[in-house]
Order: C-alpha cells, then sequence, then structure tokens
C-alpha cells in the first residue's frame, strides 16, 4: 500500500486490498473513500468486499465513484461532507482522481496553488484543474 498524505487528516493511494484496511485502522484512519467504480476493478476488490471488511473493522466506509474527469456537484459534495468527518483515506487507480477530488472539495483553507502544489509532490498533476479549482473556491 502506497499511502500519501495531502494533509495530516487525508490520504490517497492507488486501489487497495482488505488485508490493508487493518493498516489503515491501526494508522487512526476513521473513514475510508472507494472513488473507483466496480467497472474498472476485479471482483475481489468490488465495493462490496471492501465495504464489508471496512465497516467489520468499524471503519466508515464511503462509496464515491468518479469516473475520469466526472467530478461533478454531487460527488464534490460526497467527498468534502467525508473529508469533513476526521481522518480520511481515499483510493482510487492511482490516487489522482482521490487527490483532485480534495482540491476540489476540501473544507480547509488553502489558495489555489497549494491544491495544486500539495497533491503535485505526491506525482499528481492538477494544473489542468487550475481554472476548475479556481471557480469553486475562488
Amino acid at each position: 500500500m502506497d499511502i500519501r498524505h495531502l494533509t495530516p487528516d487525508y490520504a490517497v493511494s492507488p486501489q487497495i486490498t482488505p488485508e490493508d484496511l487493518p493498516t489503515l485502522q491501526a494508522l487512526g484512519f476513521t473513514t475510508v473513500i472507494n472513488n473507483r467504480p466496480d467497472g474498472e476493478i476485479p471482483a475481489a476488490l468490488s465495493t462490496e468486499v471492501m465495504k464489508a471488511a471496512a465497516e467489520a473493522l468499524g471503519l466508515t466506509f464511503v462509496i464515491n465513484p468518479i469516473r475520469p474527469g466526472d467530478f461533478s456537484d454531487t460527488v464534490l459534495a460526497t467527498q468534502g461532507a467525508a473529508i469533513a468527518t476526521g481522518k480520511v483515506f481515499a483510493y482510487c487507480a492511482s490516487g489522482n482522481r482521490s487527490s483532485c477530488a480534495w482540491a476540489l472539495s476540501t473544507p480547509e483553507d488553502l489558495d489555489i496553488d497549494a491544491r495544486i502544489a500539495i497533491p503535485a509532490e505526491h506525482g499528481y498533476n492538477l494544473e489542468p484543474l487550475r481554472a476548475m479549482i479556481a471557480a469553486r473556491v475562488g
């Protein structure tokens, strides 16, 4: 598992497995967000499988699939509400969509440059979303 902390309370990574969840719990994460649609992953890592495993450990599991480029108001509201709950871990195929959703929805008081620079430290290029981020956080 490749955990990339964007803030002390929000981290992203590529796809995880049920076996990774106890580690996340031990690290103090309380919420796990699945940003990956089931059509992209094998059945062994489906939303149902991951949700059951997370909830068995007492973790909150948020289902918020993001198709590439789909940062709708609904997706961003769901992501933002989950981020506001505490220490949150989000995953998708590479961590990029989870980083984009954070930059577009985080309730933290961060300027546009920070919302782009922080993910860039972890290899995520959000520069193409600059105008969209500016429109949302102005």
